[in-house]
C-alpha cells in the first residue's frame, strides 16, 4: 500500500516525484569547486592506505536533496564500498566537509575494502585445519 497516498515520498516532493525548486539547494560554482576539490582529497587519503589494485573513485552530482557526493572504493575482489555526502551548505564549513570528517571517511573506506577482500578470500579458502 506504500506509494497510494498523496502524502508518501520526501516532505515537499509531488507525487510526480519533483521538487519544489525553492527547497533544493544550490551550490555555487565556487563551492562546487571546492566539494569537487575536498571529495577528490577525500578519495586521494583512500588510495594512501591501499595498494595500487584498488580503484577509487569520487563524483559529485545533484540529487532530489540538493548537492552530493560519493566516494566509492572497488576491491581487487570482494564488493565495492561507498561513502556519500549531502552537504549542510547552511550551517558547513568553508570547506563543506571538515578535515576530521575527511580523515575519518578515507580511514573507514579503506577499512571496508579490505575487509571486503578478507572476507571473501575467506570464503574461497578451505581451512586444512583447525
Amino acid at each position: 500500500m506504500n506509494g497510494n497516498t498523496p502524502y508518501a515520498g520526501l516532505p515537499g516532493v509531488t507525487q510526480a516525484g519533483h521538487r519544489a525548486a525553492a527547497d533544493v539547494p544550490e551550490l555555487s560554482l565556487e563551492q562546487k569547486r571546492t566539494l569537487q576539490r575536498t571529495v577528490s582529497q577525500i578519495a586521494a587519503r583512500t588510495r594512501e592506505f591501499l595498494p595500487d589494485e584498488y580503484i577509487v573513485d569520487a563524483d559529485v552530482a545533484g540529487g532530489v536533496t540538493g548537492p552530493q557526493a560519493l566516494v566509492a572504493v572497488q576491491p581487487p575482489i570482494g564488493h565495492p564500498v561507498s561513502a556519500g555526502f549531502t552537504p549542510d551548505l547552511e550551517n558547513a564549513p568553508k570547506d563543506l566537509i571538515s578535515a576530521e570528517d575527511r580523515d575519518e571517511v578515507a580511514r573507514g573506506l579503506a577499512a571496508s575494502a579490505a575487509l571486503q577482500v578478507k572476507q571473501a578470500v575467506d570464503e574461497s579458502v578451505t581451512p586444512t585445519a583447525r
